[in-house]
């Protein structure tokens, strides 16, 4: 069954790789949103970390969250230390084991990206028209 692009598609698509990376998160006594903000310490930028943690991933919570990573020593200075980059080489492998063979031999791999891209870009529109 194919399910035409929309908000169903792309939420039911969201909703099962988190799923899988929830399984790749296990044991590892993180949760997603700290997984994700990890991952943005990992990509340098100019704004600190917990602005980019609260404006790019949309969490609320974003002080929380980045303090919970410095509190597990994950986390020092907006960037991971010796052990967040020892977490996210696990984490990222046992997520390749998951979800890798998923992104293979995608077609149309970069029009895809393109549309998510440009949802993506308006839906921020959107959240900054709204508020």
């Amino acid at each position: 069954m194919t399910i035409p692009f929309g908000p169903q598609l792309v939420g039911q698509t969201e909703k099962t790789l988190g799923a899988l990376l929830r399984r790749a998160l296990a044991d590892t006594g993180l949760s997603e949103p700290q997984w994700v903000a990890l991952r943005l310490a990992d990509q340098p930028d100019e704004d600190p970390l917990r602005a980019r943690v609260a404006d790019l991933a949309r969490f609320d919570d974003a002080d929380e969250i980045v303090t919970a990573l410095e509190e597990r020593g994950l986390v020092a200075g907006d960037a991971p230390t010796t052990a967040g980059r020892t977490m996210l080489k696990s984490v990222l492998a046992r997520s390749a084991e998951l979800s890798g063979p998923i992104w293979d031999d995608v077609e149309d791999a970069d029009a895809a990206a393109r549309a998510l891209t440009l949802v993506l870009d308006r839906a921020r529109t959107a959240l900054r028209d709204s508020a």
